[in-house]
């Protein structure tokens, strides 16, 4: 075989191993060390070793496990539902009003925490029993569910604009500011998409009946349960945007706010924090894998000239660079409905990113719509992730083909905020070149 179809090769294999069920991280690393060994010989294993040293030699990711804590911590102590009860007083009154109330607690989720399974999970828990008792369309109730529990991946601090700024070496006080954007431009589209739905249809999203509606005295109550988090929301994210604190710096921060939020509810048990810090290490280990083996993949791949095939193929192709974008998205789509959003960054960006970046796209722009594309990854069929986030707490007559139909809707949603991203790319840049002039 022609040495310039070895990379093509390295996908394929990469692809076949996914197939029999090898996990991604192996699979990545597993491709890298057969190909540099027989290409190369057992010295090029060095090669491997440098990447996954690299990769993880790098302080930013430490911010990483700092908030998937703090999101474990705030699902453990009931803080979601104090936030869900909060809002739902205040917008049960109207049509699809419970539904409203779900997308702005996912988008607070997601300005805490950034974890998407905490915000499907604890929302799925709590928002999705309510809407279905009080007779929402079952369909909306769960893509409401999926979609506002996927805001933690754009609406900052989020894991996943971590990760591609320390991939990419893109601002990641920038991803968060046009994230922040891209996040409320998700959640607007949602609630129109709800109370335009209930305003035509009364019976797909009815109003609560009047005798359930909360007074004015209990809706100033709830927002007690408001005030903490906010706070918290303010101080972490406030903190990067003005530039007092690295991204590292604030998740520090954000977890031990965390802790004194359920310290001050009397929440906070020995047993909390020791669940919390144990799936916090199994999913903080789960990236660090992934993270390895992608490094090593993609030295192996670059050094076989991967990226000068990929980047001559982008050039030569009819349409020039928006046609270019729009392949990659695609591609990035297509990745979405198979691999996690972590694993896509790790094994795609490094070779998309740098050639849109040469065709004159701003890095920070394609950062932030490949992080609306990796949203979409979350509730993409067949093997989306949040998909099965929510079967595990939907009621057991919900399938699994209930929830795909579910997803399709607020799918075409997020389609259309990436495709207004692209025809008004200020919508998610303002911000960034306000605060940090980029």
């Amino acid at each position: 075989m022609a040495r310039e179809f070895y990379p093509l090769l390295m996908f394929a294999s990469l692809f076949l191993l996914l197939a029999f069920g090898v996990p991604i991280a192996f699979s990545l690393a597993a491709v890298a060390i057969v190909f540099a060994y027989f290409l190369w010989g057992a010295g090029a294993l060095n090669l491997v070793v440098s990447a996954a040293w690299g990769s993880m030699n790098n302080f930013v990711i430490i911010a990483v496990p700092l908030f998937i804590y703090m999101a474990y911590i705030l699902q453990k102590t009931n803080v979601v539902e104090d936030l869900y009860k909060a809002f739902y007083k205040w917008s049960g009154g109207l049509r699809g009003g419970l539904a409203v109330a779900t997308v702005v607690v996912g988008a607070i989720l997601g300005a805490v925490s950034g974890v998407v399974a905490a915000g499907v999970i604890g929302l799925g828990l709590i928002g999705l029993p309510q809407m279905l008792k009080h007779g929402y369309n079952r369909n909306m109730s769960l893509g409401c569910v999926m979609s506002a529990g996927t805001l933690g991946q754009l609406i900052p601090p989020s894991t996943n604009m971590v990760l591609y700024g320390c991939v990419t070496g893109v601002s990641i006080g920038g991803l968060f500011a046009g994230g922040l954007s891209a996040g409320v431009l998700l959640a607007v589209l949602y609630i129109g998409y709800v109370l335009l739905r209930g305003l035509l249809d009364p019976s797909f999203a009815p109003a609560l009946p009047p005798d359930e509606r909360a007074t004015m005295r209990e809706k100033l109550a709830a927002l007690r349960n408001v005030f903490l988090p906010g706070l918290l929301i303010v101080i972490v994210l406030g903190s990067i945007l003005m530039g007092m604190a690295t991204p590292t710096e604030a998740a520090a921060f954000g977890a031990f706010g965390a802790m004194i939020i359920a310290f001050f509810k009397k929440r906070l048990t020995w047993e909390i924090v020791y669940s919390s810090c144990f799936e916090t290490i199994s999913v903080s280990a789960m990236v660090g894998w992934m993270m390895i083996g992608a490094s090593a993949f993609g030295s192996v791949f670059s050094g076989l000239g991967g990226n000068t095939l990929v980047a001559n193929l982008a050039m030569s192709m009819p349409g020039g660079p928006n046609m270019v974008f729009v392949v990659a998205a695609l591609f990035i789509f297509f990745l979405g409905m198979f691999l996690e959003p972590g694993a896509i960054i790790f094994l795609a960006v490094p070779i998309l990113a740098p050639i849109l970046s040469r065709l004159g796209f701003d890095p920070l722009w394609v950062g932030l719509s490949f992080n609306v594309l990796l949203q979409c990854a979350y509730m993409s069929p067949p093997f989306g992730f949040s998909l099965f986030y929510l079967q595990g707490v939907a009621p057991e007559d919900v399938s699994i083909v209930d929830i795909y139909r579910a997803s399709v809707p607020f799918l075409a949603l997020q389609i259309l905020c990436i495709i207004l991203i692209f025809l008004f790319p200020s919508i998610v840049l303002w911000l960034p070149r306000f605060v940090f002039g980029l």
